[in-house]
């Protein structure tokens, strides 16, 4: 087993932004950005898309009888 200190020493220093506000979390808050715009960019399923079509129809069905 190596030895922590050792270990330490090897490792490379982190470069933390510290520009966008987010202090010590910075690197955290960079790839949570990344994270949701690539799934902002995903496409919404069909399947999904259908079910709040239904809902969509069902809610203009209900204010129908309402009126």
């Amino acid at each position: 087993m190596k030895d922590k200190g050792k270990m330490i020493e090897t490792s490379a220093p982190r470069t933390r932004r510290t520009d966008d506000g987010l202090g010590p979390n910075s690197d955290i808050g960079a790839k949570l950005r990344a994270f949701y715009g690539a799934v902002q960019d995903q496409p919404i399923p069909d399947k999904f898309l259908d079910l709040l079509e239904k809902l969509d129809e069902v809610e203009r069905a209900g204010r129908r009888k309402d009126t």
